[in-house]
């Protein structure tokens, strides 16, 4: 009896140490640390005041009606009972992040995450502006929030993994995956030849606007804005192409063989970094940012996708 037990707790030991290291867990809990610094950007002193409903507002501009109007009238209703309200979203985004930290109640938080983006990607963020005509992949499109119900999706904890040779297949299969894949990244190719990115100075001006349009933006950070912005100026549609064909190429990646996937999943985590760098790192610096944007969260998507030796 006692020689079963001596055997049998080294293997639960183990099992634990597995479960921990886990590749998929360890994505779900950067997904719940990006949740957590949400909540607390939300609780910022700024998020009190007016400047929140009104920068809400203004995702309804270029929507059609049936975008525009709700998102007025959640701004509206904010705008009312903005203390309340604000401090009853952030404190819905911490939840999301501890529930997703918390082994137990992490299918719970996924879940009700996906439910939380979603209403937050039409309600306050407009649809991420796809509809207006003013999303770009520098500007954050499609809309960061709807990227958080994504990887909720693919980081799902299945009680049974599908044959995949990345973590995100393993949830929803690899084809359903790659999908997902090709639909995200071929949207950003598409965004970035719209009129509102490819103009002469469409990039640069992005870039000019992080470095001297953000009150309290660190100056290593304007300094890195300012010198992209001035290396951007003028070749607006030769560099919107450019951009183009690299989130194309993107797209295409999770279907190319180990070597090559792995070389597009690098380009996609660099373009993560330069549009993160475009969005002045979501101004989460500045007192008035509330969310990190899309870098990061590209960036932990092209992991989810980074191809392992297990479950091939």
């Amino acid at each position: 009896m006692s020689e079963s037990l001596a055997v049998a707790r080294p293997g639960a030991a183990e099992q634990g140490r597995t479960a921990v290291l886990d590749p998929r867990r360890k994505l779900q809990l950067a997904l719940a640390g990006l949740w957590l610094l949400d909540g607390l950007l939300q609780f910022q002193p700024s998020m009190f005041t007016t400047a929140f409903p009104h920068m809400l507002a203004g995702a309804a501009a270029g929507n059609p009606g049936a975008v525009a109007s709700p998102v007025d009238w959640s701004a509206a209703l904010i705008a009312h009972h903005l203390m309340v309200l604000n401090a009853v979203f952030a404190t819905v985004q911490l939840a999301l992040g501890l529930g997703i930290a918390w082994r137990p109640a992490a299918r719970l938080a996924l879940g009700a995450s996906v439910l939380w983006a979603a209403s937050v990607w039409f309600l306050g963020e407009g649809l991420g502006g796809v509809l207006a005509g003013t999303a770009t992949p520098v500007n954050g499109a499609p809309g960061a929030v709807i990227l958080y119900a994504l990887l909720a999706a693919l980081l799902w904890p299945a009680a049974v993994n599908r044959p995949a040779p990345f973590v995100a297949g393993r949830a929803v299969g690899q084809r359903a995956a790659q999908i997902l894949w090709l639909a995200l990244w071929a949207s950003l190719a598409f965004f970035s030849l719209q009129p509102s990115a490819r103009g002469p100075h469409a990039l640069s001006g992005t870039f000019a606007a992080m470095a001297g349009g953000q009150p309290g933006q660190p100056g290593w950070l304007a300094w890195l804005d300012t010198h992209a912005a001035s290396l951007l100026a003028g070749p607006g549609l030769p560099a919107s192409i450019l951009l183009a064909a690299a989130f194309a190429v993107v797209a295409a990646g999770t279907c190319l063989p180990v070597r090559a996937a792995r070389a597009t999943l690098v380009l996609a985590v660099t373009l993560a970094v330069f549009t993160w760098l475009a969005e002045g790192f979501g101004g989460i610096f500045t007192g008035g940012g509330t969310d990190p944007n899309s870098g990061p969260l590209l960036a932990l998507l092209a992991l989810a996708f980074w191809p392992t030796s297990e479950g091939a």
